[in-house]
């Protein structure tokens, strides 16, 4: 008779929360440590890959062999992490931020995976309410972190010599930095944890974070379209420049590419000029909205956005206005969708916000520079200290401002009491 009974069918239900546990409970260690080490692995795959085809259409593979391509590529990869390498004896020491951009990117994008496969690790809603601590985040940070750095090492005792001899301190110390930067917040993206750890930060914490990112964003944009300006203003010197260089396909397409991972150094020079303190493009130079001192400089076409020798006429200096404006506009816009109507807040958050963004500003412009080659060129970038200076009394002037303005708008758009 059991013959004659129909099959016992799965609990649907039952079978999607267990392929869902599944998904999200693989083994912790495992997944972190891979986790590090393919994310490392993958960019460096695709540097070699574009190493090969640099050396195959310059000149059809005639300078060097393949091993000695992978080998510069390698490098290459390397100095995104911050490790410097030597030219001929000379010190190279400036980070392509665009490739650390890059690494940044793909780093995100696996954290945010990697924590959603770990999520179900750790204390349940129980025991967290028993006062257990929840260490799923720190421990995979730290190895995928253990993962990522051992790759980026293990690449610089391969790929380095005595005649290149990158910096193994610069990375270790970038590797670690971009884990704890990028892929501690995307793991605990990823794991669901962020959005618990935020509910416990204040909502002014939390309103002053979203505004230092606006004016972050907001002042990127007018700082690259700052040196687009200038490279089209005298765009004919940079064709010229390319002219006189006398380069085939393979020449241009690696300048090409050469420039697009130093766009974002160029961007964080026009920032540190329109914010008034500017930069150095070598030892001895200078070059701001109110004089302008270079020298000899190495035929670069994006070195046709630099201003002319002399005293820029005088409505130059009316780019330091950006700055403030610029910030201005960013809190104004988070302060339309997150008000308040007090007036100690709204000026305590436009001056915090101001103040952080300009911190982190000049952190980053103190990483834009460094050395390209020997004599003058040994020291490039902005001035970081003094933009550390404007920055923030720029950015928090306007912050305050900014703050104190929208407080108003929102107080003065409450409805009147008709029995006032």
């Amino acid at each position: 008779m059991s013959s004659l009974l129909p099959p016992r069918t799965p609990d649907r239900g039952r079978v999607a929360d267990d392929l869902h546990d599944l998904r999200h409970r693989r083994p912790l260690v495992a997944v972190a440590l891979l986790g590090g080490i393919g994310t490392a692995g993958a960019t460096l795959v695709v540097c070699l890959a574009i190493g090969i085809l640099g050396w195959f259409i310059s000149d059809m593979g005639a300078h060097g062999e393949p091993s000695d391509a992978l080998r510069v590529a390698a490098l290459g990869w390397l100095l995104g992490h911050g490790s410097g390498v030597l030219v001929s004896g000379v010190a190279v020491t400036v980070v392509p931020l665009g490739l650390t951009l890059v690494l940044a990117w793909v780093l995100w994008q696996v954290g945010v995976r990697v924590g959603d496969a770990v999520s179900l690790h750790g204390p349940d809603a129980n025991a967290l309410a028993d006062g257990e601590r929840d260490l799923t985040v720190p421990v995979v940070a730290g190895l995928f972190t253990l993962g990522y750095a051992g790759t980026a090492l293990t690449t610089a005792i391969i790929a380095g010599t005595p005649a290149t001899a990158p910096s193994i301190a610069g990375v270790f110390a970038w590797s670690v930095g971009l884990c704890v930067v990028v892929a501690l917040p995307a793991i605990a993206v990823g794991s669901g944890r962020a959005a618990l750890w935020i509910t416990l930060l204040p909502r002014a914490a939390v309103d002053v974070l979203v505004m230092v990112r606006s004016i972050l964003l907001w002042w990127f944009a007018v700082s690259t379209l700052v040196f687009f300006a200038a490279l089209f203003t005298d765009f004919t010197t940079s064709v010229n420049v390319v002219s006189q260089l006398h380069l085939d396909l393979g020449g241009i397409i690696l300048y090409s590419l050469l420039a697009v991972l130093v766009l974002p150094n160029a961007v964080l020079f026009s920032s540190a000029y329109a914010l008034g303190p500017g930069f150095s493009v070598g030892v001895g130079t200078t070059a701001t909205p109110t004089a302008v001192t270079l020298g000899p400089l190495p035929m670069f076409p994006m070195l046709a956005a630099l201003p002319d020798n002399g005293a820029p006429p005088a409505w130059v200096a009316a780019v330091m206005a950006l700055g403030p404006l610029t910030a201005f506009w960013a809190i104004c816009r988070v302060s339309r969708v997150r008000p308040t109507l007090r007036w100690s807040e709204g000026a305590l958050r436009g001056v915090s916000a101001g103040v952080v963004a300009g911190l982190l500003l000049a952190v980053l412009s103190g990483v834009a520079g460094g050395a390209v080659g020997p004599g003058r060129m040994a020291d490039i970038g902005p001035y970081a200290g003094q933009v550390l200076v404007n920055a923030i009394a720029f950015f928090g002037l306007a912050g305050l401002l900014a703050g104190l303005a929208m407080t108003w708008w929102h107080r003065r758009s409450l409805p009147t009491d008709p029995a006032a």
